[in-house]
């Protein structure tokens, strides 16, 4: 099991880790939204190897069987290795590639809002976003943000793997 976990993990964090790291190395020049976007197309791919390394497990390791219990642990831990390697690139993004990002997305932001809102509303929203941008000054902060939603992916994709993979005896 472990080495379908490491095999699996690895390919997930290469995966999540090219496609991060390639849309900076080529520096588009796409809006936020977009690179939004491209950011859960990464995890989604990346996640993908939850399903296929419970089914390699299942077929190639076990003799076709797997418990519904077993398959989410090995779901759960390829999610984790992939939120941790994303996680971290996330943060030597914010950190070391781009240390604007904060301001920059910020701009980004209150523009949006500004277009959108009342001058009420924009003020209450504007206070609660420059709190929450200082947050991610702290890279602590930022890496435990990204571990999270690429988890929180992970526990969905591998529920729905285990229930889909799991064959009995």
């Amino acid at each position: 099991m472990l080495s379908t976990i490491k095999k699996f993990g690895a390919y997930s964090a290469l995966t999540g880790g090219l496609i991060f790291i390639g849309g900076h190395f080529f520096d588009w020049n796409v809006d936020f939204a977009t690179l939004e976007v491209l950011g859960y197309i990464s995890i989604l791919a990346s996640l993908s190897f939850v399903f296929f390394g419970i089914k390699h497990f299942r077929d190639q390791i076990n003799n076709g069987v797997i418990s519904f219990k077993r398959a989410l642990l090995i779901g759960l831990v390829i999610s984790a290795i992939s939120g941790i390697v994303i996680g971290l690139l996330d943060v030597v993004y914010v950190t070391v590639i781009n240390p604007d990002f904060v301001v920059e997305y910020k701009a980004y932001a209150l523009e949006g809002m500004k277009n959108t809102l009342s001058a009420n509303e924009f003020e209450l929203k504007k206070a609660a976003l420059e709190e929450q941008m200082e947050l991610f000054a702290n890279p602590i902060f930022t890496w435990a943000i990204m571990f999270t939603i690429v988890f929180a992916i992970g526990i969905i994709i591998s529920l729905l793997s285990a229930l889909i993979l799991q064959r009995k005896n």
